[in-house]
């Protein structure tokens, strides 16, 4: 297989020459990563990370507190919309500069010159913590959602503990490692399974609340407003309740970061990340409407002993433990799925920034098994971290949900950075040559929403998947206070977590970055683009 790299246009920079000299020593010594992936699988792989009828699930409880069913209602439109934008904002620099970098990569080959080795760093940094915790995130809920249905079918007897939680959620975690590793050869099949799991498991599961369930007036759904938070003003709660529904559109990323493993990756990997975000949306506009139609009493839907309010609407629907059993083991199992998929793609972010020389011990880390084509340390460390962050969940469960925080601040925040440097500095007249996918004359304006959407995210809140009730806006992520009056017990310290993370990598790059890491390195089959960005 001929592997070429693919050098910066217009850059000659010392740092960007060592790049070069390092990626061509390296061409002919290292092992590849295989071609695994199709444009199916892919889209299936980000189908089930981002899971987004079932994610709307477990995040139902803060926007009926918030706001009402209206309140996710129509947050969940424009959930929807924003996402369209950031999506469509990040496809066009994937097709523009594939690679399992990602969002670093983009910032690299679009920002300036100057300070481009710093703004790469940064980006870098901040998307792999956000990857990391997200990843735990989905196994943290596919995990409580499997304890809670043992709570299902013993409701009398059985009292959850939060070590038994935490068990569950290690056994994610182990499935995960065993598929990325030992089942590597069938990952592709399975990615493709579970996107058919998703989207039989919704039309069942959207059929039976149909069919069975009691139902609500339009009213209630659409007019009906609450606002349990304690906040005075309404707009504020209908705000932080707005983030509950951003949880189901996390994750579209993830095609990027497996640029490296599929052919023409200019044209799939925008492809599976727009497409999957489409097709999940409008997935989840229908379950959202049938699900908000089907509460039933909103007071034992939120005071629900199951711990997930839809388990209590599947329940009160069938009449039935072992129907409600079934129904949420759908969700339950693509959660297990999405945790599989996010550990693919973050150990590929992950290798990336070893491959760069980003990492202590880049070298080691950055090997691709001889045996498996994966980079199997890297998924090794990625699934050792997210152990660590369990024995925090038994320990401290604030301090858990503080770091939690990074799933959705990190991931966004890795977001905006190319979207910035897109808008300012990318679409200078033949600055970059543009892919098989481009926003056109449209850019600029979608790039501008992009932005607007992703600062109000960043900046209100966002529910924790696995907290149900009235009690779910004291386990969130956001950085802003979920209920008032505020105090220390309540406040937010996503700030703090993030400001930590960031000291954190700066000061890595100080120490030790700053000698060893020169930008990020691309080796793809098939190359579109020379010198001077032409094919």
């Amino acid at each position: 297989m001929s592997n070429e790299h693919k050098p910066y246009a217009g850059m000659n920079d010392p740092d960007l020459q060592h790049i070069e000299s390092r990626a061509t020593t390296n061409r002919d010594t290292e092992p590849e990563l295989e071609k695994k992936f199709s444009v199916w699988s892919l889209g299936s792989l980000c189908l089930c990370l981002m899971a987004t009828w079932e994610a709307l699930s477990t995040v139902v409880a803060q926007a009926l507190v918030s706001g009402g069913a209206p309140c996710l209602f129509y947050n969940y439109l424009i959930s929807f919309f924003g996402s369209m934008a950031i999506v469509t904002s990040l496809a066009e620099m994937a097709s523009m500069y594939p690679s399992a970098a990602g969002q670093y990569h983009w910032v690299a080959r679009i920002s300036p010159a100057k300070g481009r080795r710093i703004s790469s760093w940064f980006t870098a940094w901040i998307s792999i913590g956000g990857q990391i915790v997200l990843t735990a995130s989905a196994a943290f809920a596919g995990g409580l959602q499997l304890q809670a249905l043992i709570t299902l079918n013993n409701v009398d007897t059985y009292i959850p503990q939060r070590w038994q939680g935490m068990l569950f959620y290690d056994l994610v975690l182990v499935y995960a490692l065993a598929i990325n590793i030992f089942g590597i050869r069938i990952l592709s099949l399975t990615n493709e399974a579970c996107g058919l799991l998703h989207i039989i498991g919704f039309v069942v599961v959207f059929a039976v609340l149909a069919a069975m369930a009691p139902k609500r007036d339009a009213d209630f759904v659409f007019v009906e407003t609450s606002n349990l938070t304690g906040w005075p003003n309404d707009g504020i709660a209908w705000l932080i309740g707005l983030l509950s529904t951003t949880y189901a559109f996390l994750g579209y990323d993830s095609a990027a970061h497996l640029s490296e493993e599929l052919p023409r990756p200019e044209r799939y990997v925008p492809l599976a990340m727009v497409g999957s975000v489409v097709l999940n949306g409008l997935i989840g506009f229908a379950y959202c409407l049938m699900l908000l139609f089907s509460l039933g009493d909103l007071d034992t839907v939120l005071a629900s002993p199951f711990g997930f309010p839809y388990i209590q609407v599947f329940f009160d629907a069938t009449r039935s433990r072992a129907g409600a059993t079934v129904l949420s083991l759908i969700p339950s199992l693509i959660a297990v799925a999405a945790n599989a998929a996010g550990l693919t793609s973050t150990s590929r972010t992950a290798w990336a920034l070893a491959r760069d020389n980003a990492t202590p011990k880049a070298a080691y880390l950055a090997q691709i098994d001889t045996k498996f084509h994966v980079p199997v340390r890297m998924i090794v460390v990625v699934t050792v971290l997210q152990f660590l962050l369990g024995f925090i969940y038994l320990g401290n469960t604030t301090a858990f949900n503080a770091i939690l925080t990074m799933a959705i601040i990190g991931m966004y925040v890795s977001y905006t950075l190319p979207i910035v440097y897109m808008l300012f500095f990318g679409r200078k007249p033949g600055a970059h040559e543009p892919g098989p996918f481009r926003l056109g004359r449209a850019g600029p304006a979608i790039n501008i929403v992009a932005l607007i959407w992703l600062v109000v995210a960043i900046f209100f809140r966002y529910a924790k998947p696995g907290t149900s009730g009235r009690d779910a806006a004291n386990q969130t992520y956001s950085t802003w206070p979920n209920f008032y009056p505020v105090t220390p017990v309540n406040m937010n310290y996503s700030t703090v977590v993030l400001a930590g993370w960031v000291l954190f990598g700066a000061s890595y790059y100080l120490i030790s970055g700053r000698h060893k890491y020169a930008g990020p390195v691309l080796e793809l089959d098939g190359v579109r683009r020379s010198e001077t960005g032409k094919a």
